[in-house]
C-alpha cells in the first residue's frame, strides 16, 4: 500500500512521536510511505534519518489554500492520505481525487470548536476518522460526526524500547542531583495548562511538611514554563525542569513514581512508556487516560485538578514500595497485551483498506 503522511507542525510532540512509530511497523510490513512535513522542522528531520522521503509543506495556518495545492499535487500515486494533525485535516477538502482514500486522525479529548464546518471536515472531507481513544470518539460524536465513520485504535510503542539499566539511573539522578535515597516523581510532558503541572506543584507544597523525600523533575518545554518556574520556586531544590528531553527511557529509569496530572489528555503516549519502564503512576482520569490506566490494578486515578487527592496518591506511594513494585509490574504486562505500536498499525492498515 502507498500511503502520503501528512503532519506539517513545527514542534515535535506526542503526535510526531506516533507518526514516527506508524512509519516504521509500516516499513517493516512492506508499505510504502511518504511524509508532507514542515520543511527541516524535527518530525522531518526523523522521517528522513529514518529513510522516509520527505515532502516539503509548510502551512501558515488552517486556511492555507496554497498549501493545500501543493499537497494535492504531491499526492502523485499514493493510494491512501493520512492527515494526522487538525492544521493538516483542514487542508482535506481540496485533496479529493478519485481512487484515494482520504484519512483523519483525531488525538484530542475535548469537542472541537466550528460547528457545521467541523461535522463537514470529520463526516465528509475523509473518508474516516481515526480516534486515539473512546473518549476522542465520545467528543467526537458530541460534535455531530457519525460514530460509525471513527475507528478507535489506540496509540502504542514499542514497549522494549524502554529497559535502561541501572546505571543509567544512577548516570541521571547523578545529573539531576538525586539522590539514592529519594523518591524521584517524574513528570513528562509539554509545559502546557492542559498538562496539569500547577496542579501537581500545589500538591508537593501541601506535601513538603511530610518530608517524604519526595523529589520532582518536569521534562518537557512549553509557554508555561516561567510560571511554572516561578510556583515552583518555593519548594527550593525540589523541582528540577530539565527541558525537552529525547533519553525517555534514561529518564524513566532514573525515576520512582511518573505523574501525568492534565486536565485534558486524549490518551497519553508518556504513560504507555512508564507502564513499559515498569513505573507506577498517578494521572488524572481524564480522556484516554482513564482507559489506559486502571485504578489500583496498574496506577492511581485522581480527579483532574485536585492537588488534595493528587498528593494523598503521591504520599501512598511514597510509603508503599510493594504498592509501587505491583502497579508497575502490572502496567508492564498490560502495555504489553493493548497498546503496542504493532497493534496501533495493524488497527491503522484495517482503516485504510474500509474494514468495518
Amino acid at each position: 500500500m502507498r500511503v502520503l503522511h501528512v503532519d506539517p507542525e513545527r514542534a515535535w510532540g506526542g503526535g510526531e512521536a506516533q507518526v514516527m512509530a506508524l512509519l516504521g511497523e509500516l516499513a517493516r510490513r512492506g508499505h510504502a510511505s511518504r511524509l508532507a512535513a514542515h520543511p527541516g522542522g524535527p518530525l522531518a528531520r526523523a522521517a528522513a534519518a529514518a529513510g522516509v522521503r520527505v515532502v516539503p509543506l509548510p502551512v501558515a495556518n488552517h486556511l492555507d489554500v496554497a498549501a493545500a495545492l501543493r499537497l494535492r499535487r504531491a499526492i502523485g500515486d499514493a493510494e491512501v492520505v493520512h492527515f494526522h494533525t487538525a492544521r493538516a485535516h483542514a487542508l482535506a477538502p481540496l485533496c479529493r481525487r478519485p481512487g484515494v482514500r482520504l484519512v483523519a486522525t483525531r488525538r484530542m479529548d475535548y469537542v472541537p470548536a466550528g460547528g457545521p464546518y467541523v461535522r463537514f471536515l470529520y463526516n465528509r472531507a475523509v473518508d474516516a476518522v481515526v480516534a486515539i481513544s473512546e473518549g476522542v470518539r465520545e467528543a467526537l460524536v458530541r460534535v455531530g460526526v457519525r460514530r460509525e465513520h471513527i475507528r478507535v485504535v489506540p496509540s502504542g510503542i514499542d514497549p522494549g524500547a524502554y529497559s535502561a539499566g541501572p546505571e543509567t539511573r544512577k548516570a541521571l539522578r547523578d545529573e539531576w542531583g538525586v539522590g539514592a535515597e529519594a523518591l524521584l516523581v517524574l513528570v513528562l510532558g509539554a509545559l502546557e495548562r492542559r498538562k496539569g503541572h500547577a496542579v501537581l506543584l500545589e500538591a508537593a507544597r501541601r506535601l513538603a511538611p511530610a518530608a517524604l523525600g519526595l523529589r520532582y523533575v518536569f521534562c518537557g518545554e512549553g509557554s508555561e514554563a516561567r510560571a511554572l518556574g516561578e510556583a515552583a520556586a518555593p519548594l527550593g531544590g525540589a523541582v528540577r525542569f530539565a527541558g525537552f528531553r529525547r533519553d525517555v527511557s534514561a529518564c524513566l529509569a532514573a525515576a520512582d513514581i511518573v505523574v501525568l496530572p492534565s486536565l485534558r489528555e486524549g490518551l497519553g503516549v508518556a504513560a504507555l512508556e512508564a507502564m513499559a519502564a515498569g513505573r507506577p503512576l498517578v494521572v488524572s482520569g481524564v480522556g484516554g487516560l482513564a482507559e489506559v490506566v486502571l485504578h489500583e490494578a496498574t496506577g492511581l486515578l485522581v480527579p483532574p485538578g485536585d492537588p488534595g487527592a493528587l498528593g494523598t496518591a503521591l504520599a501512598r506511594l511514597a510509603v508503599d514500595g510493594a504498592l509501587r513494585a505491583r502497579l508497575g509490574a502490572a502496567g508492564r504486562v498490560r502495555v504489553h497485551a493493548r497498546f503496542t505500536s504493532a497493534q496501533m498499525a495493524e488497527g491503522t492498515l484495517a482503516c485504510y483498506r474500509g474494514e468495518p
